[in-house]
Order: structure tokens, then C-alpha cells, then sequence
């Protein structure tokens, strides 16, 4: 049986493709995620940065790193949950994302909050928020 962490920030992620804001005659596919990040540790914990990792179909990647998420960098007591949409632009049709959350316990203690591999599918079975997958 795993050990429960006083310091865990729990992930989801829903990803939708936004065929209204892309243009594939252009190679230009967008996409919307929204993530709800839960405090499901035993300690407050506050988001400070984020990292992510953005492949997309041609094996082009792009890192995005910065303070916070979508200008805020949510305090979360053991069982609130904090959650955003943001976006990403991808020249190919398909594509998957991978990242981090770096944060700080109230005790001080820093971890990162992990967010699993996810798929951009601009497909007709990843048209819409009820299609959304995680990897493994």
C-alpha cells in the first residue's frame, strides 16, 4: 500500500480541441485545457510555477515555464482544488502534453505536483471535453 505524502497536489486535466480559433489549411490546431489541481495532502500548499512540456506530432517540442497559472499562484488547504483553462497552439493535428506544478508546503517543504502525458487530438474523437484522455 503506498505511502500517503502530507505534500501532494493532485492533477486532472480535460483538453478540447478549438476548431473555431484553428486553421489546418494553415497547419494552426488550438487547443483549450482545463486543469483542476486538489490539495489531497495532509498540509496547505501553495502553486508557485509551472513547467510544461508540448510534442507535437512531427517531434517538434516547446517548454513553457513561468510563475504561476493564469496569474495566480493558488494557496490550497488539504482538500480545495484550484482550476483553470489555458491554452496551446500546435502545427500538427496531434500532439500531448506533460508537466509539473512546483510548490510550497506551509511548512516550507518544496515538491513538485506532477501532471501525466495527455493527448491534443484535433480528430473527431477528440473534438470535445467528454473525449479527453490521460496517457499512462
Amino acid at each position: 500500500m503506498p505511502l500517503m505524502s502530507k505534500y501532494q497536489l493532485t492533477c486532472e486535466v480535460e483538453p478540447q480541441y478549438l476548431s473555431e480559433q484553428s486553421s489546418p489549411d494553415e497547419d494552426l490546431y488550438a487547443f483549450a485545457y482545463t486543469i483542476t489541481i486538489t490539495n489531497t495532502g495532509d498540509m496547505t500548499a501553495q502553486l508557485i510555477s509551472r513547467h510544461w512540456i508540448i510534442d507535437d506530432a512531427q517531434g517538434h517540442t516547446e517548454e513553457v515555464k513561468g510563475l504561476g497559472v493564469v496569474g495566480n499562484q493558488p494557496l490550497l488547504r488539504p482538500g480545495e482544488s484550484f482550476q483553470y483553462t489555458s491554452g496551446t497552439r500546435l502545427q500538427t493535428p496531434n500532439g500531448t502534453m506533460r508537466g509539473s506544478f512546483f510548490c510550497v508546503a506551509e511548512d516550507g517543504e518544496r515538491f513538485e505536483a506532477l501532471v501525466p502525458e495527455f493527448a491534443l487530438s484535433a480528430g473527431a474523437s477528440g473534438a470535445g471535453p467528454g473525449a479527453a484522455r490521460v496517457l499512462h
